[in-house]
């Protein structure tokens, strides 16, 4: 199941938007992490900076052929090959990792999905007690130069509690200017839970 129409922007007016690699240092993607998941790579703006700075396996998981092909022939033309690529509708199937497997999980404006719950629980089920989700949404804002319909766009207090009713433990949220805000969540560690 395709996620609903995201409004997103042709790749170089997206890629205009972010520095990906201060957003993910912002968003707590730093070397600690061994292995992640990107659900819904797109055009892999940033699924190929974070695999350039962890020393695992970055899961690309996308619906969509020519996202993963696109991603996959960016890396390869910049020599990353730490990638695993996942053609897989994440939303229907999860995402096929195992438990408690990857140290982050990567939620980049996805969560308009009809069912964000089930995406933030697959996120929760394949994290490491103490793994992080850093999530990236559009700012509740019709004036946005792309973005999801107003009706179906999560406002941040929504992903908060869909955060909270899957498990996690807020970290902070941080807004990304110009159009876009991010959350960090924490899977508690067993003795926390």
């Amino acid at each position: 199941m395709k996620v609903r129409e995201s409004g997103m922007p042709d790749e170089g007016l997206w890629e205009t938007f972010f520095t990906p690699e201060k957003i993910l240092q912002v968003l707590g993607f730093t070397q600690s992490v061994r292995d992640a998941a990107d659900f819904g790579c797109g055009y892999g703006t940033f699924t190929i900076p974070a695999a350039k700075i962890i020393s695992g396996t970055l899961y690309a998981i996308d619906i969509e052929p020519d996202m993963i092909e696109r991603v996959r022939e960016k890396a390869e033309k910049l020599g990353i090959h730490n990638i695993r690529y996942i053609l897989r509708d994440f939303i229907a199937e999860g995402s096929g990792l195992g438990d408690n497997s990857v140290d982050y999980v990567m939620l980049f404006n996805i969560l308009h999905d009809e069912r964000p719950n089930r995406i933030l629980k697959e996120g929760f089920r394949i994290l490491k007690p103490g793994g992080k989700v850093g999530i990236i949404h559009w700012n509740y804002d019709n004036t946005t130069p792309g973005g999801p319909p107003m009706e179906i766009r999560p406002r941040p207090e929504q992903v908060r509690q869909w955060a909270n009713d899957a498990g996690f433990r807020y970290k902070n949220i941080c807004d990304l200017k110009p159009y876009h805000y991010g959350f960090v969540f924490e899977k508690p560690t067993r003795h926390e839970s």
